[in-house]
């Protein structure tokens, strides 16, 4: 006799609903889910409709109690910032899974789903998903409430130069716009001696402190003020000011060093022309072409001052010029310059050519000047020199003129110049003709110095053309591979008007 065996796969059981009858695999509130869901909603207490602050000044989201923080989105950042929001109510059930759903970005709306689950009758768990509709409502934050209204700041800083030129001041401000140090600013307000920098933060300020120093020679003194305080919590509120004072040399400034640091500059002439002022004093002597740098700390302990006033400069025409090929070197001389040549001139003032009065000098322009060129120098014979190194120098040391540079046709070069600068927006007061050919200097010096040229962004100005890199009178200008194309927002990349952007 055989038995047969039936198959070990089994079936589970079924049971029916106790609400709509319906047969269900057996679950511990014993009934099916269609009904459990019009019975309990897990998702009640959590809100389906959240508001979320956003400063469309700075583009950053609010994150309370009292931060703001920048996130793109559909961000990792925005998301947790999301689901803060609802915190609470979430605590009440399990979340599973949470992500965004595809909103327009400029719909003021972020959609977030969410996965939870939560225990319920008799054990059973229930899991739902929903979605969350967040308003981004548009609210100024702090910080920029604070910028807008220009009148709130936590420390300032002093930038001064005891000089009547500006030349330095141009040139740190192209250094400012280059590294972008200007972002932190609150406002920038410019005096006639100098730039006052203010910022809501102290740490804002000192970096921009340790930025100068790194830039310019110069020194700083730092000081607060209290504004207020709170006894019970230990805390006070200090206004910080920063007095930041650079060196009073300008490029193109004669000077006179004393005896003990022109002996340690390897024995240079006390009379010395500023050739460049950079992150240190860029100093030539015309009779021997040796150069040196002084730094900030070297010129505090051996202060020196500009012997004559760039508008004391007078123009002199060249009668005579012979390049000096042998050099005699005394022991321990520095280091000499190859970038200029020494040469001996006889110079005739050019409002004095109606006399036979001549004056002889030694130069380091000995490779720009031919007789019949215009060259701007120092008549320091006929000048009143009021310096304590000059009066007591010999009088045979005192060089009669001192030639500073060759003379160009400034308005040639200025309607041939086809590039420009930016500017920092600052308060200014009304530009005189003076700041106004202050600032042409500046040009033609950055025309003049390629050492100054490189830490300087110069854009091409489209509306100039494009032409050769030396005029005829042989003017050195910037060439067009040293210049940066200018952005303009309203064109895109095929050089086309752009789309305006929504707001």
């Amino acid at each position: 006799m055989e038995y047969m065996t039936e198959p070990a796969d089994r079936s589970p059981g079924h049971i029916l609903c106790c609400e709509c009858g319906v047969p269900i695999s057996p679950n511990p509130a014993n009934v099916c889910v269609a009904c459990l869901r019009s019975k309990v909603d897990i998702s009640q207490g959590v809100p389906k409709q959240v508001s979320i602050s956003f400063c469309k000044q700075c583009q950053r989201y609010f994150q309370p109690p009292a931060s703001w923080i920048q996130c793109a989105l559909e961000s990792r950042e925005l998301l947790a910032l999301c689901l803060k929001k609802i915190k609470a109510p979430l605590s009440k059930v399990r979340l599973v899974d949470a992500g965004f759903v595809w909103t327009e970005p400029h719909s003021k709306r972020l959609k977030v789903k969410l996965t939870i689950q939560k225990e319920v009758m008799n054990g059973a768990i229930l899991q739902q998903v929903f979605v969350v509709d967040y308003v981004v409502q548009s609210q100024m934050c702090g910080d920029c409430h604070r910028v807008e209204a220009k009148d709130f700041w936590k420390a300032v800083i002093q930038v001064r130069q005891k000089t009547l030129h500006k030349k330095t001041f141009y040139y740190l401000e192209q250094l400012i716009l280059k590294y972008g140090m200007h972002q932190n600013t609150l406002r920038i307000k410019e005096i006639h001696d100098g730039l006052d920098f203010y910022y809501s933060s102290k740490q804002h300020a000192q970096k921009m402190v340790e930025f100068l120093q790194g830039v310019v020679p110069c020194r700083y003194k730092a000081s607060q003020r209290l504004i207020s305080q709170d006894i019970h919590s230990n805390t006070y509120n200090y206004k910080s000011t920063f007095s930041v004072e650079i060196v009073p040399i300008c490029k193109d400034n004669v000077v006179c060093l004393s005896p003990k640091l022109a002996q340690s500059l390897g024995n240079m002439s006390q009379i010395c022309i500023c050739i460049r002022v950079t992150s240190a004093i860029h100093l030539i002597d015309p009779n021997t072409l040796q150069v040196a740098d002084i730094d900030g700390n070297t010129f505090w302990s051996h202060p020196f001052n500009s012997l004559c006033h760039p508008k004391q400069l007078e123009e002199f025409i060249v009668m005579e010029c012979s390049i000096v090929r042998d050099l005699k070197r005394s022991a321990g001389a520095g280091v000499l310059s190859k970038k200029h040549t020494l040469a001996e001139v006889w110079v005739q003032k050019t409002s004095e050519m109606d006399t036979d009065k001549q004056y002889f000098c030694r130069t380091h322009l000995g490779h720009l000047l031919n007789p019949g060129d215009l060259v701007l120098g120092f008549d320091l014979a006929n000048c009143n020199l009021n310096d304590e190194h000059v009066n007591k120098m010999k009088s045979d040391r005192v060089p009669d003129v001192v030639l500073i540079k060759k003379s160009y046709d400034r308005t040639k070069r200025q309607r041939r110049r086809n590039w420009k600068l930016k500017e920092l927006a600052r308060d200014r007061e009304d530009m005189d003709t003076d700041d106004e050919r202050q600032y042409q200097d500046f040009l033609e010096d950055l025309e003049e110095d390629e050492a100054i040229r490189k830490n300087v962004n110069i854009y091409r100005d489209s509306t100039i053309p494009v032409e050769s890199d030396t005029d005829d009178e042989g003017a050195p200008r910037i060439s067009l591979a040293e210049m940066i194309e200018d952005l303009h927002i309203s064109q895109d990349a095929t050089g086309e008007e752009g789309a305006s952007m929504m707001s």
